[in-house]
């Protein structure tokens, strides 16, 4: 690559690292798998940089992200069954050390809730509501149709619903028209 080339993908980099890696967190629940999702897109990205070209950039190297993230789920190391006796200690660590702390954080409930939500219904919630997407941008984002944005949108709700409770997990008001 070219000089003019480096310096505008450092200059990317530098930029939009912090707003990839809260992207890659929402979608993994980890920052240490969000940093690997953003390290391997950049990667990727950086051969092909030439092409992609700084108008893009943002939406291709998003992309890119959601991708590696999609692909590490159906990666056959994810698919590996756990023993009940290899997960009662963890339970019950786990019912300790919440009973310990009876004021849990709502984030921490809600983080939860978002890890039970299959991969595309988790992505569209975070494409939705934390990169605030339109459904179009997000169907364009997604490479599907705005009607699987919505059937995605409405089964996913209907999870956090059932988990966090209805009031919890209604949609926020959105005062300059719809979305």
């Amino acid at each position: 690559m070219k000089e003019s080339g480096e310096r505008d993908f450092e200059d990317f980099v530098e930029a939009r690292t912090g707003a990839l890696l809260r992207y890659a967190h929402v979608l993994t629940g980890d920052s240490h798998r969000a940093e690997d999702l953003v390290q391997s897109a950049l990667a990727s990205c950086y051969r092909h940089w030439r092409r992609i070209g700084s108008v893009e950039a943002e939406r291709y190297v998003r992309r890119a992200v959601l991708n590696a993230y999609l692909s590490w789920w159906r990666r056959p190391v994810r698919r590996h069954e756990t023993s009940v006796d290899d997960v009662t200690p963890l339970l019950d660590a786990r019912r300790s050390a919440l009973a310990a702390d009876a004021g849990l954080d709502v984030r921490d409930e809600v983080w939860r809730a978002l890890a039970q939500l299959p991969p595309r219904q988790r992505a569209v919630i975070a494409l939705r509501y934390f990169e605030d997407l339109t459904e179009v941008e997000a169907a364009t984002t997604l490479h599907v149709s705005v009607g699987t944005i919505k059937s995605q949108h409405a089964k996913a709700m209907r999870t956090l619903r059932g988990v966090l409770g209805p009031s919890a997990a209604d949609e926020p008001e959105y005062s300059g028209g719809t979305r």
